[in-house]
Order: C-alpha cells, then structure tokens, then sequence
C-alpha cells in the first residue's frame, strides 16, 4: 500500500531574470494569469490533489509572496460590510490556516535538487510532491491529481511527462523508456538535458513530480550535474532498477511554461478564452488583430 501525499514543496527562490524589470520588486510567482497570480494556480492543483501541507524554498526579496497567503482581516472586513458576498469568497481561497505554510530559505542558487533538498528535514520519511509554479497546467482533473491516482497503483517515484519534438528535448530531463504501458510509462533511465541527437526519446520531463524520500539522500550528497547544478533529475534517476521504480505519467492537459514571455502571453490568452466573461470581447479583439496583421502582410 502507498502512503498518502500530503506534502508538496513549492521551489520559487528564482529570480525571474526573463521578466525584468517587472520582478525587480515583484516576485515572478506573484504575476497574474488573469486575476490570478501563478502561485494561486499552484496551490489550487495541490488542494485538489489532498495536499495539506505546502512548503515554500524561497530566497531574498520574496515577502510579497509570503504576505500573499496571510489573511486581510481589513479587507473582508470591508467587503463583507459592503456586501460582496463573491469578491469575500474569492479572498478567503487565497488564505491559509496557521500551521498550513512554511517558508524556506535557498541561500545560494544551486539548483532544483539543491532547492528541494533545502525541505528535508520538513518532509523527514515520507513521499512528496514537487510543483514549480512555472509549469501551469489547465486540465479538467488537476495535474496533480492524476499524479496521485496513478502513484497509488505504481509507488515508487512518478514524474510528469510530454511529448516533445526530439530538436527541443535538450532543454528538458528526458525519459528513457522500458516500459511504456500508456498513461504510465516505467522508465530505464533519465537525463538532464542531453546534446542534441542524444536524447532517449522524446519523452520530457515538466514540472509535476511525486517522489520516494530516498531522493533526499541522494540530494545529501550534494554531486552536481548539468550547468555545473544539482539537479533533481540526477537524484531521481538513481530510483531507477531499486525495487521501487520511477515511472512517467502522461497527463491529460495543456502545458503553459510561464517562465517564458511567449509562455505567460499564451497562457493569459487561452485562460482569457476559458472565462465566459471575457472570452467574447478577448475574441473579437485576437480577431481585429489578426485581420490587421494580415493586411500589413
């Protein structure tokens, strides 16, 4: 029998260098999709998924973040006197309960392993989830959730995965297979970001991951990998021919990589879309600019 996941470390100590100069004082998790910042979208898939702890690694120039998740005894004040009754409940989703939310700090920029190894000592001998905000999926079952359903027949460790073209696969961990069942596919090997033409498949690697605990005594040896970093994939990967194995999950959703302009612009339009009360005037809009970038062509 698995052991329910009830802890999930979020990794957001990055500087989100590519956003600049916005996340010179805003934290790139802050930004919003919509209405919604990128760490609310986190924490929803987490919620839906049973996670009832969230450990946040965090580094310098992060309070905004923090201050986020507390609770604005001003502001429902206010709205609930005013009677907005839709905005007050839209806020009380934002809160966590004392005790929910822990914060770490990543003092030096590492990498992903050397993020998530910073939570140990939170997560002692239990399995985990890993969530990097930057990945935001839209699903009709959370990302997270199908993770859990799958682990509970498999164990072991289980990573996200798609399918990307092989000439991409160098920006990603990538799967090799043994097995591939369908959604669920055992894997025989993983790497960080191999030379083009090298990559085992196309299988990618993104940020959704349900771990064993002995990956954080990998992590303990603090071995760097590709770009001179700890990396998680490097940990993972020696999962693989232990009795518990490491298996990929090919997800029903789409992926939006909000650590990349073209990523954060795409993901604003297609949630736009999703809304019913902004998807016909950002429609008529995406038209006009089409036509008139035709016509200048």
């Amino acid at each position: 029998m698995t052991r329910k996941i009830t802890k999930a470390i979020f990794p957001v100590a990055g500087l989100g260098t590519r956003f600049l100069p916005a996340t010179k004082s805003v934290p790139k998790e802050i930004m919003t999709l919509v209405d919604r910042p990128l760490i609310q979208y986190a924490i929803d898939e987490a919620r839906a998924a049973g996670i009832e702890e969230f450990i946040f690694v965090t580094s310098r120039g992060k309070s905004a973040l923090e201050d986020y998740f507390d609770h604005s005894h001003q502001l429902q004040a206010d709205l609930a006197a005013k009677g907005k009754d839709d905005l007050l409940e839209i806020l009380k989703s934002t809160n966590m309960d004392s005790g929910q939310i822990a914060y770490l700090r990543q003092h030096k920029a590492l990498g992903l392993g050397h993020a998530v190894w910073c939570a140990r000592r939170l997560i002692h001998d239990e399995p985990f989830a890993v969530i990097l905000p930057d990945d935001v999926i839209a699903a009709e079952k959370p990302c997270l959730k199908q993770m859990v359903e799958a682990y509970e027949e498999t164990g072991g460790s289980m990573v996200a995965t798609m399918e990307v073209p092989r000439e991409k696969a160098n920006a990603y961990g990538v799967l090799d297979v043994a097995n591939d069942m369908g959604a669920v596919v055992e894997a025989k090997g993983m790497v960080e970001k191999p030379p083009l033409g090298t990559e085992p498949s196309n299988l990618a690697v993104i940020g959704r991951y349900i771990l064993h605990p002995n990956v954080l005594n990998s992590l303990d040896k603090q071995e760097t990998g590709a770009g001179g970093e700890i990396q998680l994939t490097d940990a993972i990967a020696k999962e693989i021919g232990t009795d518990r194995g490491v298996y990929g999950y090919r997800f029903n959703g789409q992926r939006f990589d909000c650590g990349s302009k073209a990523g954060f612009l795409q993901a604003t339009v297609s949630f736009g879309l999703a809304r019913d009360e902004l998807k016909d005037d950002l429609r008529e809009y995406l038209h006009e600019v089409l036509a008139v970038d035709k016509a200048a062509q």
